[in-house]
């Protein structure tokens, strides 16, 4: 009987940690190399010309503010739905089509982004 009992605890501890790494790598924070210095990082993406096109209720753009913290304020953002549904002119002019675009100097790369892709397309270093 304690085999049995011992093998359903150990059963349900290793489910755990398998579902536990799931939920926290789901939207790749868990396995997502990360700057070290976030605010330089977030810092170098304006200044080398890399800016998102979003909108206020999109959830990857959510996500994507979330992946930079407090450092997300460096970063260029442009807002395009006028509240109404509407694209603003500035993204109409840009071609936007779906959020978040992620625009780096007239590369424009649709979805979310990881920060080493981020580092990629923009030459930001991570380190």
């Amino acid at each position: 009987m304690d085999v049995s009992k011992n093998l359903v605890i150990i059963t349900i501890v290793v489910l755990a940690a398998i579902g536990i790494v799931i939920i926290m790598g789901y939207n790749g924070s868990f396995f997502q190399k990360t700057p070290k210095d976030m605010d330089a990082f977030s810092k170098c993406l304006t200044s080398k010309g890399a800016k998102m096109y979003g909108a206020y209720w999109c959830t990857h753009c959510q996500n994507q503010k979330l992946m930079f913290g407090e450092s997300w304020k460096n970063v260029k953002y442009v807002e395009c739905d006028s509240g109404s549904g509407v694209q603003t002119a500035e993204c109409t002019q840009a071609g936007i089509q779906g959020y978040p675009t992620w625009d780096f100097s007239g590369q424009k790369i649709a979805g979310e982004l990881t920060f080493e892709q981020l580092s990629t397309y923009s030459g930001c270093p991570l380190d």
